[in-house]
């Protein structure tokens, strides 16, 4: 599975404070602080043209004032109040209606999605993909126009008549809305995880003959070869990411419904190095011309090599066999780049070895064909053999006293190189359960909802419904595309600032090329461009970044979604809700309702 940024721990994603990095709560205070000072400077500012200083300073005082003291009082039972009167809204608003198209969606979703080498991958990334962006449409439609068409209306003149706060309004809203969004996601969920499981069960049969056929019959764009093990039991071979049992009964066949069809790998990662092809350690492989530096690349027949280091190996990270005793499960992805194509149906070869982490004690190679972009699994014994072909205890003799251990792979075919990523070499822990974990898969767009009702219902309180939605798209998008905002506000983007970048279009240059004439006219923009980068690094400090809220890519590769991860994205959420609640209790509160 790819992933780009490496998952951090809960408490050091939280809490970390150094010169590399802040974490997120010292990040939220510092917004919170820096957003509070300019709100009391842009008020005293206005004050002060409007009433002079002194009433100002009494204003901004009487303002926070009572801001503090009813921010801190909120009544449950008012809350709770307006979040019927949401709930009751969405159902006259037909909320429903979105339920039957997504209904209408999974009940012929199936004739258009074409059989798959790996199903399970396409049809949880389809409903996830879907339910996500549907979700986040109702979300959107929901909360943008609520507050715009009580103002409108004058319906919003019945409910400040009575003795409900501002924050009340805002926080009964948001809650409102959740809890119908919750609603609509919980029978999305359900109607998803029926429609995969249905779509992915299939089975085959084996035709009657005096000897057992070399295949199943074909069915879902695939066959099973047919194989018996050495107690004479049938097995049908593993096929397009699952496999069947096959049990005998009145002399013929019958095999079972798909095993293992989702799954939920629970990983421990490592550390990756590389070492070059003259044998010295280095932070990156080879390039070899792809745009997307995600991997690195070994040269094969050379000493190159990918060496990755895992920590917390012991007694209970081995599986126990029943036959064979303990082994060390390793699962391997391999990408294949060939300078030369050959036999195209040959895979190319390899070694993988287990490595103490001085370098003294290194197991015999393992040869393996790569199997290229797909999961390999290798199972190493706890007795093991050396290079010089004496006997090692893999727990005493390869893994040191911190419980580390290197795992080294190797391309051994000339002019031929592997790529590898961080996350493409692990130690399969064992599997979690596939339901819970597309259960988390739903709270993560849950998330995302939420954020998005809770962004609609602030921007609703000053702005009418059509502008409150674009506003609300907007933040959405750049949400989406907020590590290419950063780069272009931080400048490490090509193509310079947002005027530059304008110019290079109307001039049709390209994004390299630096201007020529270094004349008043290239100084100006740069100014310029510097002023707006500046605000856009402001705005991307309170931009939540959705793409981090994308989990569908660790069930739909069958990899348990971290608990550590689940956390951060809810605190990351109510750190927003709580943070644009406030700022919609400040909007509502100074606006002149009865206009």
């Amino acid at each position: 599975m790819i992933q780009e940024k490496p998952l951090l721990p809960f408490e050091q994603w939280l809490l970390q404070f150094d010169t590399e990095r802040w974490g997120a709560l010292w990040h939220f205070l510092i917004v919170l602080v820096v957003l509070g000072a300019l709100a009391m400077l842009l008020g005293l500012a206005i004050g002060t043209v409007l009433y002079g200083p002194v009433k100002a300073g009494e204003r901004v005082y009487r303002v926070v004032a009572n801001a503090l003291h009813e921010l801190f009082y909120v009544s449950p039972r008012r809350v709770w109040a307006i979040a019927r009167v949401a709930m009751q809204e969405a159902l006259r608003r037909r909320v429903l209606v979105a339920m039957a198209v997504f209904l209408l969606l999974m009940l012929f979703a199936g004739w258009f999605l074409k059989t798959d080498r790996e199903p399970a991958k396409l049809y949880l990334s389809f409903v996830l993909t879907a339910t996500s962006y549907l979700g986040l449409l109702i979300a959107l439609l929901l909360a943008v126009f609520s507050l715009p068409n009580d103002f409108k209306s004058r319906t919003i003149y019945t409910i400040v008549s009575k003795p409900v706060r501002s924050i009340d309004i805002i926080v009964g809203r948001i809650l409102g809305y959740t809890l119908v969004g919750t609603v609509l996601l919980l029978i999305m969920g359900a109607s998803s995880y029926v429609f995969v499981i249905r779509a992915l069960n299939h089975t085959h049969t084996i035709a009657v003959q005096e000897e057992l056929p070399e295949f199943t019959s074909y069915d879902k764009g695939h066959r099973h070869l047919l194989e018996k093990n050495e107690v004479g039991e049938v097995i049908a071979v593993y096929e397009h990411d699952h496999e069947h049992t096959v049990t005998e009964k009145d002399g013929r066949y019958v095999v079972s419904p798909p095993l293992s069809t989702m799954k939920a790998r629970v990983p421990l990662g490592g550390d990756i190095r590389f070492i070059n092809r003259q044998g010295i350690e280095v932070e990156r492989g080879v390039s070899v011309g792809k745009e997307w530096g995600y991997r690195s690349f070994i040269e094969g027949s050379t000493q190159a090599a990918a060496i990755w280091r895992f920590k917390g190996i012991d007694e209970s990270v081995l599986i126990e066999d029943a036959e064979d005793g303990k082994y060390l499960p390793i699962e391997l992805i391999v990408r294949v780049f060939r300078t030369w194509k050959g036999d195209i149906n040959k895979p190319i070869e390899g070694i993988i070895q287990l490595q103490s982490t001085d370098g003294t004690v290194k197991t015999e190679p393992e040869f393996f064909y790569a199997k290229d972009g797909s999961i390999d699994t290798k199972y190493f014994p706890r007795e093991l053999t050396d290079t010089n072909n004496q006997p090692v205890d893999l727990l005493e003799d390869l893994v040191d006293d911190e419980g580390q251990i290197d795992v080294v792979v190797q391309c051994i075919e000339r002019a031929q190189y592997f790529g590898f990523a961080q996350g493409d070499c692990y130690i399969h822990l064992g599997d979690a359960s596939p339901v819970w974990n597309f259960f988390k898969a739903y709270l993560s767009i849950w998330v995302q909802m939420v954020l998005v009702i809770s962004i609609a219902v602030t921007a609703s309180t000053v702005l009418s419904g059509p502008i409150a939605m674009l506003f609300t798209c907007s933040f959405i998008l750049l949400g989406f595309f907020r590590d290419f905002f950063v780069g272009v506000a931080q400048g490490t983007q090509e193509g310079g600032g947002p005027i530059e970048a304008l110019v290079r279009i109307v001039t049709h240059m390209n994004l390299i090329s630096d201007f020529r004439d270094k004349n008043i006219a290239i100084q100006i923009m740069r100014w310029i461009d510097d002023g707006l980068q500046f605000l856009m690094v402001s705005l991307a400090s309170v931009l939540p970044n959705f793409n981090d809220f994308n989990v569908s890519n660790y069930v739909a590769y069958g990899f348990d979604i971290p608990a550590n991860l689940v956390a951060q994205q809810l605190v990351t959420c109510l750190a927003y809700v709580i943070g644009l609640a406030v700022v919609g209790y400040f909007l509502l509160r100074n606006r002149e309702v009865a206009k």
